[in-house]
């Protein structure tokens, strides 16, 4: 009898488990899938649905389809306008002094790659595919093949969970050997090659798979593919007004006292800038006049640009196709976004870093036909650490305690904001004079119609990473104020207009608040700290 009431516990035990199994696969194969896509700087300025200067040239019509099909989001930001801790706040909901990637030498763990493991809890099969660009190696997804920091345009050595095989990269001008294998061809091409290889090849195709596609195009480089060399050959494309006068944008702390720092703070497109400009990196030809000289450059660097745009784009189609063709485009939640945005030449400025909106901009497109109405535009804020609870509450899951964003799913659903919803959004550069861009520090808080910006120009660090830049040196402190409702390329400081100083104090008011709420401020710093109160 003993032997018998064992047998028949064994058995019960041995349904239940797989009635246990049958629930969770049936709870996750109703799950929809998520493809997360993320391009390197690819600013929304350079999309057909954002309606810049640079529509008519219809970059993004592929892509510009999440939008007709789904929902744009018109005031999507950044909270650091920097790769790597940009990419730390999507992958953490945090914002970089909880998730503690301040600049570009910051990495992330295993253990706070927080929603790649939340989306492993809820029975996703996870992969991300492409640039990570946050040191520690993405160990939390199931699969991954990523490049080596910012990698190679072209035959990229990947990362590839599992290989042990040894090649030779070069890495900060530094020769070291990994454990990794070198693809022939453009990267944006491999790594969609590998995307849809990993797609067609899951380990669990039972369960809903999470994959996370990130572009090193378009960064600087801009080394398109060859067949792209003929793309916008002949086409004059549009400058922003300000690439020539950038009137009363800016103030002492971008430009020296007398204009004194004009050639130094902020690179540039054409000559401005004697530290680092777009024209001498494009090769351009130095015995054309200052004018000619811009303009060239200026329109060499947009065509590379566009070119690796519009190598995106079509590879894009290909993963369209694929998921129409498995019957899964529809049950798939599809992101589009960029890791920040980038300057074309507006302001005379090139990369990102700065607050101004072509830098803190996020392009963000969501495609998800059961719950989103296609033609959706949303003026709602949303950032970048709001992006992992959207994507956790749409799996089926909640938002952690210890995320500080909010999930945005409402929106989606509605195309309304809900009550309470954040009506601010807060944003912080910490990368001092670095990398020869040489921005000021800076922080600030954006509203759906001002922005205000506190420039308190020095390194955190007592010790700089690199002492032969500028990253030593301080800068000049002032405070910036845009109205955007009437000045939305920001061309016209008003900060010591008088008419504005309720406002500046209210702004002020909410910085100073936002800045506890999000933990972000400088007890640990104390030397910015003086800076702050003294000027306050």
């Amino acid at each position: 009898m003993k032997i018998r009431h064992i047998i028949l516990i064994m058995f019960f035990c041995f349904l239940c488990s797989i009635f246990a199994f049958s629930v969770k696969k049936s709870k996750t194969k109703d799950r929809p899938n998520v493809l997360f896509i993320m391009s390197d700087d690819h600013t929304s300025q350079a999309f057909g649905v954002y309606g810049s200067r640079l529509a008519s040239l219809n970059p993004t019509p592929i892509i510009d389809r999440l939008a007709h099909e789904g929902i744009v989001f018109e005031n999507a930001f950044c909270t650091n306008s920097i790769c790597t801790p940009s990419r730390a706040s999507i992958l953490t909901g945090q914002y970089s002094q909880t998730n503690g990637v301040l600049t570009l030498n910051g990495h992330l763990p295993e253990a706070r790659q927080h929603l790649s493991r939340e989306m492993n809890a809820l029975g996703y099969e996870t992969a991300v595919i492409g640039k990570w660009h946050l040191k520690d190696a993405p160990s939390s997804f199931d699969y991954y093949n990523v490049l080596y920091g910012q990698g190679k345009y072209f035959d990229p050595v990947m990362n590839v969970k599992g290989n042990r095989d040894s090649l030779e990269i070069i890495e900060n001008r530094q020769k070291r050997k990994v454990p990794g294998i070198k693809y022939k061809g453009h990267s944006t091409d491999v790594i969609t090659d590998i995307s849809l290889n990993w797609l067609e090849n899951r380990e669990d195709n039972e369960a809903p798979f999470c994959l996370f596609l990130h572009y090193k195009a378009p960064h600087e480089g801009f080394d398109f593919a060859p067949r792209y060399a003929n793309y916008l050959e002949d086409v004059e494309i549009p400058e922003p007004e300000s690439l020539w006068d950038n009137q009363n944008n800016g103030s002492i702390a971008t430009k020296g006292v007398n204009n004194s720092l004009i050639d130094t703070i902020g690179s540039s497109i054409g000559r401005r800038n004697v530290v680092r400009n777009m024209a001498s990196r494009m090769r351009i030809n130095k015995k054309l006049d200052d004018d000619a000289y811009k303009k060239a450059a200026y329109q060499e660097y947009l065509k590379r640009y566009l070119r690796c745009v519009k190598g995106i784009d079509d590879n894009v189609k290909r993963v369209f196709d694929y998921l129409e063709r498995t019957n899964q485009m529809d049950n798939t939640i599809i992101v589009y976004t960029g890791d920040q945005g980038f300057f074309l030449g507006e302001h005379d400025y090139i990369d990102k870093r700065w607050m101004y909106e072509e830098s803190i901009r996020m392009p963000l497109l969501i495609r998800y036909p059961k719950v989103i109405k296609a033609g959706t535009r949303s003026d709602a804020i949303v950032n970048n650490t709001d992006f992992a609870p959207t994507i956790l509450n749409l799996a089926g899951g909640t938002t952690p305690e210890y995320m500080q964003g909010a999930s945005f799913d409402y929106i989606l659903k509605t195309g309304k904001e809900p009550e309470g919803w954040k009506q601010a959004t807060y944003y912080r550069y910490w990368m001092h004079m670095a990398h020869r861009h040489n921005v000021p520090a800076h922080f600030g808080i954006r509203t759906k119609r001002y922005k205000l910006i506190f420039l308190y120009g020095i390194n955190f660090k007592e010790q700089p990473v690199n002492p032969k830049t500028l990253e030593h040196i301080q800068t000049p402190v002032d405070w910036e104020f845009y109205d955007l409702s009437k000045d939305p390329f920001e061309m016209d400081n008003r900060y010591d207009d008088p008419a504005y100083a309720k406002e500046i104090a209210d702004l002020k008011n909410q910085l100073k608040q936002l800045r506890s709420e999000l933990r972000e401020e400088d007890e640990n710093y104390p030397v910015i700290q003086q800076i702050i109160n003294k000027n306050w």
